[in-house]
């Protein structure tokens, strides 16, 4: 067979699959963190697993973890719990029309989303952004947010303080 025909038959499809129409949806993926069946109420709990502040790696078991109702679990560190000086982390799995409730918190927060669609209120703003995209939250602004997807996904919010303050200000305004 004809190497150019063959080249000319392969050049062919590639145009005809790419101008075939939209391209087919991004698959968004996400690390499962919470229960596998929604619960009703919202709770905290402490770490499964021990860990020792001056370890270098902690796994989610070392962690705290929380459910916030509809929809959002994760886990957190405060920071001066595990040997951080400056730093807290949260990570959640929020899931489509899921958030928390609109809170405070006493220093500033930086959120990263690698993927999929958040509504946020944060102070009196409202809007609307696709990831991938890091947002400044102001400190002490009241902020909260809704996975406005139709996949659950990961937020991972980096606050400065080892120990920082949270606090509900009310029920979150975007949740239906």
């Amino acid at each position: 067979m004809n190497v150019w025909k063959i080249l000319g038959a392969v050049v062919l499809d590639l145009v005809l699959v790419g101008c075939s129409g939209p391209a087919e949806p991004e698959v968004v993926t996400y690390v499962r963190l919470g229960p596998t069946e929604l619960p009703a109420e919202s709770f905290e709990r402490p770490p499964e697993e021990p860990f020792d502040k001056s370890d270098y790696l902690f796994g989610f078991a070392n962690l705290a973890s929380f459910y916030d109702a509809p929809g959002e679990a994760g886990y957190l560190m405060f920071g001066g719990d595990y040997g951080f000086d400056s730093v807290s982390i949260i990570v959640t799995e929020t899931h489509p029309k899921g958030g928390p409730p609109l809170h405070t918190h006493d220093v500033e927060e930086a959120h990263v989303l690698l993927s999929g669609r958040m509504d946020y209120v944060i102070g009196e703003k409202r809007f609307s952004a696709t990831g991938p995209y890091i947002a400044r939250v102001p400190a002490g602004a009241p902020h909260t947010f809704v996975n406005a997807g139709k996949q659950p996904l990961n937020l991972i919010g980096i606050i400065p303080s080892n120990q920082p303050g949270y606090e509900v200000v009310g029920p979150n305004p975007l949740v239906e």
